[in-house]
């Protein structure tokens, strides 16, 4: 029965999952391939910089999750308005400006890559990754700051009474 009872919960936490299956996809198959295709045409400081930051962006990506599968089990349990609650979105927010800048750092050399093989999807793709992560913690920081205030009225509200 509980698991009818949450069954928005359970949602969330199955799209968790399910976003999460094409990051590990692509650190598996795709960008071992990618590299193996560009190692024959770029220079390979250059190839192992990029494949490594992607990678080092996959760390924050899983932490984030972890944190948001966190935070809806705090929903679950009614414990919404918590410390716990707020420490999650912080870290989501943390993640999200991590990957940010991460992408950032490799922009310049994407932008290179891009130019030389008149391929401006790759180039496109840093550039949404770049900006959803941005996105994304600008919403978290929102909602941290709201949760805050949340908390702060109910606590107001539990002394009045």
């Amino acid at each position: 029965m509980n698991i009818l009872k949450n069954k928005e919960t359970v949602f969330l936490k199955l799209t968790l999952v399910l976003i999460s299956l094409p990051i590990i996809a692509g650190c598996v198959w795709g960008i071992p391939w990618i590299l193996k295709e560009a190692l024959l045409y770029y220079p390979k400081p250059l190839v192992y910089l990029v494949v490594a930051v992607v990678y080092a962006a996959v760390i924050p990506y899983f932490y984030a999750l972890t944190r948001a599968n966190r935070l809806l089990g705090l929903i679950d349990t009614n414990n919404a308005f918590s410390s716990d609650a707020v420490k999650a979105l912080k870290h989501i927010k943390i993640c999200g400006l991590a990957i940010t800048s991460l992408y950032v750092l490799i922009l310049p050399l994407i932008y290179l890559v891009a130019e030389v093989d008149d391929a401006p999807g790759i180039l496109l793709l840093a550039l949404v990754i770049m900006f959803a992560s941005f996105v994304i913690a600008a919403f978290a920081a929102l909602l941290e700051k709201l949760l805050e205030q949340a908390i702060a009225i109910k606590e107001e509200n539990d002394l009045t009474v």
